[in-house]
């Protein structure tokens, strides 16, 4: 028998998005990224369908991006310093991390 056993242990991730809008593949697309970059350190990435022009990342209930308050959307690179910024403080994003090194 199949015992389905699955812990979430790392940060919980949550991209709710505008579906007037059609930004789902916007956040998918965001989503995958995540899912590269962070992989199993990651406990769950969920997509969250929202109306009324909405677009938030939240990280373990935290929110670390607003559309409207933080001017669009995020890049790649700001998307993943914001998770390991909150979630996960010592991962090397590698590139990403030397670009923003103003040495």
């Amino acid at each position: 028998m199949y015992e389905n056993v699955h812990r979430m242990t790392g940060p919980q991730i949550s991209i709710t998005y505008c579906t007037q809008c059609n930004w789902l593949l916007r956040a998918s697309w965001m989503a995958g990224e995540l899912l590269n970059t962070f992989g199993t350190e990651l406990g769950s990435v969920t997509l969250v369908p929202g109306t009324g022009g909405v677009f938030h990342i939240d990280v373990d209930g935290v929110q670390v991006w607003e559309r409207a308050r933080d001017g669009g959307f995020p890049d790649v690179v700001t998307l993943k310093r914001l998770v390991r910024d909150t979630a996960l403080p010592d991962w090397n994003l590698g590139h990403a991390d030397r670009s923003a090194d103003p040495s």
